[in-house]
């Protein structure tokens, strides 16, 4: 892979290029479908679009650098391009450790044996999921965030910066943990919880 063209223009965005650049990547354009973003430049890049002709094109390298799940998982549905998969020189990844298409590991993330992370899913800075963990397509481990061992996410949840999940436990999908709750029981799918321990607010 030569190069990579980065979808989406916002904040998370800009963390991706950096990872990619850490990597060594050229990152060739961003594309964005918002008109008033084009021309502006990130870390150096210049901002293009609209994404739909990357994404429909099977030679190209792309990474949705877009932080909302759902709309990750909206684009993702319909593309056609391959997707790359980053890990920031400062990650430590264990050699057994499965990393899906299009995947995000940002710096600092420590990830141990045995953990299997679905496609599109992002890795934030200094999170840490330990042994055995299973991780969800398309979802968020917010910075700082700490899984212990034999933890699941199932697709598409967000957990929270500086949340935490105890040994064994469950997140359904679709979940949102707020920022710095505790999981100790299992959460069912598509609820929002917080506190210590997290309890369900809503759906």
């Amino acid at each position: 892979m030569d190069g990579v063209v980065i979808v989406g223009s916002g904040g998370h965005a800009k963390v991706v290029i950096a990872t990619a650049q850490a990597m060594g990547f050229a990152v060739r354009t961003i594309v964005d479908d918002d008109p008033a973003r084009h021309g502006q430049r990130i870390l150096g890049v210049e901002v293009t679009g609209p994404s739909a002709p990357i994404l429909a094109d099977p030679g190209q390298h792309a990474v949705l650098a877009i932080g909302a799940n759902r709309v990750r998982q909206k684009l993702a549905a319909t593309a056609r391009c391959r997707f790359a998969t980053l890990v920031h020189p400062s990650a430590i990844v264990h050699h057994t450790v499965r990393l899906g298409a299009g995947t995000v590991v940002f710096a600092g993330v420590v990830l141990q044996p045995d953990t299997v992370v679905g496609a599109h899913a992002i890795v934030n800075t200094g999170a840490s999921i330990d042994h055995d963990g299973t991780i969800g397509d398309f979802v968020h481990v917010a910075p700082g965030a700490r899984l212990a061992g034999n933890v699941t996410l199932g697709e598409g949840v967000f957990l929270g910066i500086g949340a935490a999940a105890i040994p064994g436990s469950q997140v359904g999908a679709w979940t949102t943990v707020g920022a710095g709750g505790t999981v100790i029981a299992d959460l069912p799918p598509g609820v929002v919880a917080v506190g210590t321990p997290a309890r369900p607010l809503r759906r």
